[in-house]
């Protein structure tokens, strides 16, 4: 007898940026980028040799980052791997009239308890915040 799925729980937040959908992406999509808005998370990221993967310093630790990014379609999904868990983030940037909707899925890791995977993903309104501030003073 075959055991039935199991769905992880997922929270998805979304911020409206006032910028073309274009110049959020290719904000989004430079990882040099992310310690400037994802303040919470992300101390420090560099480079390494694999052009794919860059190492972040986190709260947590070291992790590596990885953007699997697809300007025509919007995608900026995204993998976060840090040593107690990783995280596979689908991650949209869609065209709302002049605007920008950015949204980010988060699924619950088997290692993260209820309570940390909400404190986690709470934290992700800070830096969501922060990314609409830097976009649109930009503008």
């Amino acid at each position: 007898m075959n055991a039935a799925p199991t769905t992880a729980r997922s929270i998805t937040k979304t911020v409206t940026i006032e910028r073309p959908a274009r110049e959020v992406f290719d904000y989004l999509a430079d990882p040099a980028n992310w310690p400037a808005w994802a303040v919470v998370n992300v101390q420090a990221i560099e480079p390494t040799d694999d052009p794919d993967w860059w190492l972040m310093d986190t709260p947590h630790g070291p992790a590596r980052l990885r953007i699997r990014g697809n300007a025509e379609l919007g995608l900026l999904d995204h993998d976060y791997v840090e040593e107690k868990a990783s995280w596979q983030v689908p991650a949209r940037v869609v065209a709302n009239g002049t605007g920008t909707e950015f949204m980010m899925t988060f699924f619950r890791p088997p290692a993260f308890s209820e309570e940390f995977f909400d404190q986690q993903v709470a934290l992700a309104d800070t830096e969501l915040a922060t990314l609409k501030r830097i976009l649109e003073a930009d503008g």
